[in-house]
């Protein structure tokens, strides 16, 4: 059985991650699932454990690496408008806890004489790309951030690459795209507006845009978010050499194309629940992220993602659906 180690598991990606295990399993076999985050949902996905604490407390990266877990997903972090606003906060949360998570699983490598390598997939971000940007980002484009929340992602994809590198760990970074739409209530991430203005109309609810709809940006859905952590997971990263972060495939479009599909989805009405409210630190943030990227790499290693956003609404509108959230007029369509 293999044992996979879920850090934020509590989270959105984190749970439908779990789902997703539980329902198919690992390769095939089964998974001893652990879950570990500050809290979990009262009715959340199911687990061998679910451990409540903060990857900040003393001793806690210890006691979990003891566990000698054969897979980590590590999802947990702040946002990255938290992060912006809490300097300190952001950099003990989304990068010295790496540090001694990774230096923790060292230490079970030389106690297990080198025979425990355990994969681990950090869930990164775009962020760690600063402008001025080419039309398309390539994979050889240069990780410069321009905020603190992509600086930190940068540091850790640096640590997973190193460590990695000297056989501690079999890890690979992969840049999530801004994952929408995004279920459940708003959170403190900059790019929180990019769901907003999706999951609220839907719902009946008024929108806030806080960026001109010209704005351009880089879009996965959380069932693609998913896909790739688990392709991630168990791929042969051999052929990734040294270089250990991988930008994950997306689709780009400007915030009217994002509206136009929601017309197309969900009607006028909807549309007319987006009012538009200019926000001045929300646009210096978002002007300093990436459009555009050419991910023929992570492509050719197999990892796959939506060609149209109307594709991306559908499948929110399924899964939530699914899980008895929509509206009674989102049902009725």
């Amino acid at each position: 059985m293999t044992k996979i180690l879920i850090l934020g598991g509590g989270g959105m990606i984190g749970q439908k991650l779990a789902h997703r295990l539980a329902a198919e399993g690992w390769q095939g076999g089964e998974a001893e699932v652990i879950l570990h985050d500050m809290a979990f949902p009262p009715s959340g996905a199911g687990a061998a454990q679910r451990l409540t604490g903060s990857l900040t407390d003393a001793g806690t990266t210890e006691r979990l690496a003891a566990m000698r877990p054969d897979v980590v997903f590590h999802l947990a972090s702040i946002v990255s408008g938290e992060a912006e606003q809490n300097f300190d906060k952001g950099w003990e949360v989304n990068m010295f806890p790496t540090w001694n998570l990774l230096s923790a699983l060292r230490a079970e490598h030389a106690d297990s004489g080198g025979t425990y390598r355990p994969r681990v997939v950090f869930s990164s971000s775009i962020a760690v790309f600063g402008a001025p940007f080419p039309d398309k980002i390539g994979d050889d484009f240069l990780a410069a951030p321009l905020t603190s929340y992509g600086a930190q992602k940068a540091c850790c994809e640096t640590m997973i690459g190193d460590f990695s590198r000297k056989g501690f760990i079999d890890g690979v970074s992969i840049r999530l795209p801004t994952i929408c739409v995004r279920p459940g209530k708003p959170n403190k991430a900059a790019s929180g507006f990019f769901s907003g203005i999706i999951r609220e109309p839907l719902n009946g609810q008024e929108a806030v845009l806080p960026v001109p709809d010209t704005v351009r940006h880089w879009h996965a859905s959380p069932r693609s978010a998913v896909g790739f952590l688990l392709h991630a997971g168990s791929m042969d990263l051999d052929p990734l050499g040294a270089r250990r972060s991988l930008n994950m495939p997306g689709l780009s479009c400007t915030v009217a194309e994002q509206i136009e599909a929601l017309r197309e989805v969900a009607g006028a009405d909807a549309v007319g629940r987006i009012r538009r409210e200019p926000d001045a630190a929300i646009m210096q943030i978002v002007a300093g992220w990436p459009r555009d990227f050419d991910t023929a790499r992570a492509r050719a290693l197999g990892f796959v993602a939506e060609s149209e956003f109307s594709e991306i609404i559908r499948t929110y509108i399924a899964e939530e659906r699914l899980a008895g959230r929509v509206s009674r007029r989102l049902r009725d369509r």
